[in-house]
């Protein structure tokens, strides 16, 4: 069965959970951005958390279905309709051929997901169905989709039957983002007025942002002697401060290394809340110790 692309959005990307294994050779894990949200699509339409599915930024347009299908909506808020019909958001649908599914322009967060029973059948790229945008790889043929684009969903989806009474608690997205970090590799390159600057002010989420890293507005962070380091490797969630003292978070699909001083790294179960900021949205930096962050990851890995 397949979906026809009538409208696009601005940016919708075939992702799963990742491409983890070839960051040596210089190639990015890309994935979803939104793990939470992801995860909460895919068990809606009784999928393994692996499968693909499509990641909608800001606003999704419409996608005409030629078969039945099943499929859920989860993440950033949106005006979602089957055949203009109004539809709730975080549970399972049947939709049948012919049918219209439109996305309009997000209302709270940045990030929508639509999964179908079965996944998205595009070609396995060195062990992942993500869309590496930088690469042109992997996804439908390495890039965002456009109109008239045709891709599959795999045919071993379960029955709507069996889904239909599946629902996932809706998310809340608020702005200021406080995001929680620990102390960075390089934390030692600011001075100590730099990093009260960085844990005290309220950033604002750039324009210039995107899934490679989100760039921060706001008061510059005063270093001891520059921010200029010898390129080391780049975790999901660090964040770097260029010569100009305004921090960058590195998301899904950043570069490998980076050569520039890192003051923190946000904590892996702040990222989904973080990335659902859209351009204008406010951040706050909480840091806390390792410890802390490894009791708090325990627990909030066993409520999601």
């Amino acid at each position: 069965m397949s979906v026809k692309v009538v409208i696009p959005g601005p940016l919708t990307t075939v992702q799963d959970a990742g491409r983890y294994g070839y960051m040596n050779s210089g190639i990015g894990t890309s994935g979803v951005m939104d793990e939470v949200s992801y995860k909460k699509a895919n068990y809606l339409v009784g999928n393994e958390n692996g499968e693909a599915v499509l990641e909608v930024t800001l606003f999704g347009g419409t996608m005409e279905f030629t078969e039945d299908a099943v499929i859920a909506v989860t993440g950033a808020t949106m005006d979602v309709k089957i055949n203009e019909e109004p539809t709730e958001m975080y549970r399972a649908y049947q939709v049948k051929a012919g049918d219209v599914l439109s996305l309009g322009m997000v209302t709270a967060g940045c990030r929508t997901y639509v999964a179908f029973a079965g996944g998205i059948d595009v070609p396995v790229v060195l062990g992942s169905r993500s869309t590496n945008l930088k690469c042109k790889m992997g996804g439908y043929e390495g890039r965002a989709l456009a109109a008239g684009d045709i891709f599959e969903i795999g045919k071993n989806g379960r029955s709507y039957e069996a889904l239909k009474d599946r629902m996932a608690k809706p998310d809340v997205y608020t702005s200021p983002i406080t995001v929680r970090v620990i102390e960075g590799p390089q934390e030692e390159y600011f001075t100590e007025a730099g990093k009260k600057t960085f844990y005290n002010e309220t950033y604002t989420i750039s324009d210039q942002s995107d899934r490679m890293g989100y760039r921060m507005e706001g008061a510059p962070i005063e270093s001891v002697n520059g921010t200029d380091i010898i390129s080391d490797g780049i975790a999901l969630g660090s964040i770097q401060v260029p010569t100009n003292g305004k921090p960058i978070i590195l998301l899904a699909d950043r570069q490998t290394t980076g050569g520039y001083a890192k003051i923190a790294t946000v904590c892996s179960f702040d990222i989904p809340k973080l990335v659902q900021g859209k351009p204008g949205d406010q951040v706050r930096f909480q840091k806390i110790s390792l410890d802390e962050a490894a009791k708090i990851w325990k627990t909030e890995s066993g409520e999601r």
